[in-house]
């Protein structure tokens, strides 16, 4: 949208040249595509101290009666830790996403802001590459506006995370950004958020005080993962073979992508055999709970996994099972550096889902989104993010992009 500007021919150059610099131009928002079609769904000086286990990353805030208010509304209607490792999948520094360093600040540089805003971010659990990586993103294209950003993980912990929408509250933030921990809790205290003129994203919930929910359809993200499983199953063992799934029931959303997992497994492969099932969000988890997996199991073959964090726990087990590494295969989701790297030297990592992209490409679409409602500038309350199924096959098109 471009700010018009009227001058008067009588009006002396050097005054016109002044007024056009002050005014800018902002890019109009992108068309928001429809979802995919594999996920159509069915304080004080600071913010108050977080509460006792919280990861807190701080922007400065400023006093609350020292910052000015918000953007006007314009609305219109989800693991992989970098919990370090001796193996070289874990040491990789490369980049895993659908797009460029250059694409993402691009994006990012479209959604500029007329004015700094002032963000408060609070996800599950920093432990999680993908979630720390985005916030760390976020946090630079938000300083580079001249705005300020602090966030925080509750430890997938609700209580926690009510205390931590408060206190960005009292601290007089302009935008939370949310990923919550439970989203029926979470309603109350943002609802009071919203009331007092705060603009509401939600990561990876459809809830109803929030102005824009960012979202994936987690029940057919699993089942995306448990087809190319069970796909794997039947080429390699004529669909019998015994399986494990790390899930994460602590949270709704990958309580949903487990049973998505689970069931199309049961559903393409119905003599394979789940096993085992626990829960694991990061490369520790994921190695403890494989480590006893086999140990109950020894069969064990395939192990289907919620997200990246417990993908790369599980193939360094593998990896040190002194059984061969062609005989497994890992599926998840994220995609991240590390399942990628694996995937490339040919070890068990045989599938994971990009979702939007790496943590860069993730936090330059939450700052378009954010820019555009600080803006008061119309943008959609649900927008899908898209799915991108990573193989060997097509593994060049994401491997050190």
């Amino acid at each position: 949208m471009k700010f018009p500007i009227k001058l008067a021919l009588a009006v002396p150059v050097v005054v016109a040249a002044f007024m056009l610099a002050a005014c800018g131009e902002s890019q109009p928002p992108a068309a928001q595509s429809p979802p995919p079609a594999v996920s159509a769904p069915s304080a004080p000086a600071a913010p108050s101290a977080p509460p006792a286990g919280d990861s807190a990353h701080s922007g400065d805030f400023a006093p609350a009666d020292q910052v000015s208010g918000g953007g006007s509304s314009g609305a219109s209607e989800s693991s992989g830790s970098s919990a370090s490792s001796a193996s070289s999948t874990s040491s990789a520094t490369v980049e895993a996403s659908g797009a460029s360093d250059q694409a993402a600040a691009g994006a990012a540089a479209g959604a500029k802001v007329i004015r700094p805003m002032k963000v408060g971010m609070t996800v599950q659990d920093l432990s999680n590459q993908i979630f720390a990586g985005a916030c760390d993103a976020l946090e630079k294209l938000v300083k580079g506006n001249g705005g300020e950003f602090t966030y925080l993980d509750c430890k997938s912990n609700v209580s926690a995370q009510v205390g931590q929408i408060e206190n960005f509250v009292a601290s007089g933030v302009d935008i939370i950004v949310i990923q919550p921990a439970e989203a029926n809790a979470v309603e109350a205290p943002l609802a009071a958020a919203r009331a007092k003129g705060i603009k509401v994203y939600c990561w990876d919930e459809d809830i109803e005080n929030a102005d824009l929910n960012w979202l994936i359809d987690n029940y057919e993200l699993g089942r995306m993962i448990g087809k190319a499983a069970a796909d794997w199953i039947k080429l390699k063992y004529d669909g019998k073979v015994d399986v494990a799934i790390l899930d994460y029931p602590q949270l709704e959303i990958l309580l949903k992508r487990g049973n998505g997992i689970a069931a199309a497994i049961s559903e393409y492969a119905p003599e394979a055999t789940v096993v085992a099932r626990d829960s694991a969000i990061n490369p520790t988890e994921g190695m403890s709970k494989t480590e006893t997996f086999l140990q109950g199991h020894p069969e064990i073959r395939v192990i289907a996994a919620i997200g990246g964090g417990g993908a790369i726990g599980a193939n360094e087990v593998v990896k040190g099972s002194g059984k061969p590494i062609d005989e497994f295969g890992i599926f998840a989701a994220d995609a991240t550096p590390e399942e990628l790297v694996a995937m490339k030297n040919g070890e068990a990592v045989r599938y994971s889902i990009l979702i939007t992209g790496g943590p860069k490409e993730i936090a330059a679409e939450i700052y378009r989104w954010i820019s555009l409602m600080y803006d008061g500038k119309p943008f959609d309350r649900r927008v899908y993010r898209e799915l991108i199924p990573v193989t060997p096959e097509n593994l060049d098109k994401y491997y050190g992009k």
